[in-house]
């Protein structure tokens, strides 16, 4: 997010961090097309960076401000997150309502109001729909639960940032601490719950994965990154390098649903390194890791990261193997293109020109917008036929 839009002046732009957004996304592109194992852990990655930049940006407005702006806040968020993930969930659902099988039909009308309700996550975990079986038989919104639980913490953290700032001087110290304490609270849930034969429930709860965002935060936090500075000095190089390096071996060796240790612990050290890795890149941006980083093609991938999580899983499902009949590095490679491709035109057609350009989707003409957004995928979703239910002949079984 363009730190302009907060009134608080130009920040500078870390590249880094948009090759950071471009790993993550082609490791979870990876794992979904069965190059990669662990790419799943791309996710980690995102929820750490995005708990660090929000946290970042809320403490520079505190600063400039002496206070957090709520409704500028979740109005902001609106207008980055909302208008690619709208065109995404209506044109999805269409196809699906036109071409789309029945089983499929079913799972999109199924899920699509919680995903408009930012609950999704929730919601699959009720319909018991198990993440490392790639979310059940044609579930096309199944990857958004991890948006979801982006969207809860957007709601949520900033209340408590305005809370702390409320209470007067120091402020980044008082967020630093509850940032740490909930993220061990987060880590103890998640071991308490963990059930060994299926990990979806702490996988994709809220609760259970707060950790790695908060993580992101505490980094974010003058304290630790004053503290973060004295410790590695001039070594940023080789920290830098040792964390890519323990990263990209996880991400080549870990099989989540047969590595149990990753929901006692090895899940918080990810995204601990993660967040490290993110404030090291801030801190020491002229690295030859951080320039590797900031490489163009990494950057590109980055910057339309959004809208490529957002389209890649749909484009899966929809273009499994068995419908198009592709197999192996030619369907790979059309999963690939196909995603990059739409999330090039979310990003150019939808994203930008709304996030930057559109005046309308400010104040009050943008509140009228989103709600009119919100009426008419509330009636796509009360108005869309179901498919008729499955009938069995008795007369044929045995």
């Amino acid at each position: 997010m363009n730190a302009v839009e907060h009134g608080l002046g130009p920040r500078h732009h870390v590249a880094a961090l948009d090759g950071l957004r471009g790993v993550a996304i082609a490791g979870v592109l990876s794992f979904h097309t069965g190059l990669m194992a662990g790419g799943f852990l791309g996710v980690d990655l995102f929820l750490a960076l995005s708990g660090y930049l929000i946290t970042d940006l809320l403490l520079r407005e505190v600063a400039a401000t002496g206070s957090v702006s709520l409704a500028g806040f979740w109005g902001r968020r609106i207008r980055r997150l909302l208008p690619a993930l709208a065109v995404m969930v209506v044109g999805v659902s269409l196809l699906v309502l036109a071409v789309g099988p029945p089983d499929i039909v079913r799972t999109t009308l199924s899920d699509g109001p919680w995903v408009q309700a930012n609950l999704v996550n929730w919601h699959l975990l009720a319909e018991s729909a198990g993440y490392w079986d790639r979310f059940g038989p044609g579930r096309v919104f199944g990857h958004l639960w991890s948006i979801a639980v982006e969207e809860q913490f957007y709601l949520v953290w900033p209340v408590v940032v305005a809370v702390l700032a409320w209470r007067g001087q120091r402020v980044e110290r008082r967020v630093a601490v509850g940032a740490l304490g909930a993220s061990a609270v987060s880590l103890m849930v998640m071991i308490a719950l963990v059930d060994a034969a299926d990990p979806t429930r702490v996988y994709t709860g809220t609760d259970t994965r707060a950790f790695s965002l908060l993580l992101g935060a505490l980094v974010a936090t003058r304290p630790v990154r004053d503290a973060l500075h004295r410790a590695v000095g001039r070594c940023a190089g080789a920290m830098l390098a040792s964390l890519v390096a323990g990263l990209g071996m996880a991400w080549i060796l870990v099989d989540g649903e047969r590595s149990a240790w990753l929901f006692t612990g090895g899940l918080f050290l990810h995204s601990a390194a993660s967040a490290l890795l993110v404030g090291l890149c801030t801190q020491a941006p002229h690295t030859w890791i951080a320039g590797a980083l900031a490489a163009r093609p990494l950057r590109w991938l980055g910057v339309i990261s959004y809208s490529l999580y957002l389209w890649h899983w749909p484009v899966i499902v929809l273009l499994s193997q068995e419908r198009t009949g592709l197999h192996g590095v030619a369907w790979t490679l059309t999963v690939w293109a196909a995603s990059i491709g739409l999330a090039a035109l979310s990003k150019y057609l939808v994203e930008d020109p709304i996030r930057f350009r559109a005046a309308w989707a400010r104040g009050r003409s943008g509140l009228l917008a989103f709600t009119a957004v919100t009426i008419a995928i509330a009636v796509l979703w009360l108005v869309a036929p179901e498919p008729a239910p499955v009938t069995i002949d008795v007369t044929q079984l045995g």
